[in-house]
């Protein structure tokens, strides 16, 4: 489960972006056949329960197919850096120009 984000809108609004990373860590941590895995995960979390985290276990879930099925659009990211272009000027060629040999 990485790192990514999900349609954090979806997630619940209680939880911290602290929880809520901590809750993915753990997910990766636990998986579905450790015993007791919910509760395991809620004491990691921290300040929720196992039906607090199962619900956001199943928020996360509906945000995951909603993205996958195309109904949410992925964001738009700025380039940083590489081969992005400016005016037909690639910035490893602007780099390049002012690179002192």
């Amino acid at each position: 489960m990485g790192s990514t984000q999900f349609s954090s809108s979806s997630y619940n609004l209680n939880w911290t972006p602290e929880q809520n990373k901590l809750f993915e860590n753990a997910l990766a941590t636990y998986d579905k056949d450790i015993p007791d895995r919910w509760q395991k995960i809620a004491k990691l979390v921290g300040g929720t329960n196992e039906q607090e985290v199962k619900k956001q276990y199943e928020i996360l879930l509906d945000d995951i197919k909603r993205i996958e099925s195309g109904k949410v659009p992925l964001p738009k990211y700025r380039r940083n850096g590489g081969s992005s272009r400016i005016n037909g000027i690639s910035n490893e060629e602007e780099r390049l120009k002012h690179l002192k040999l």
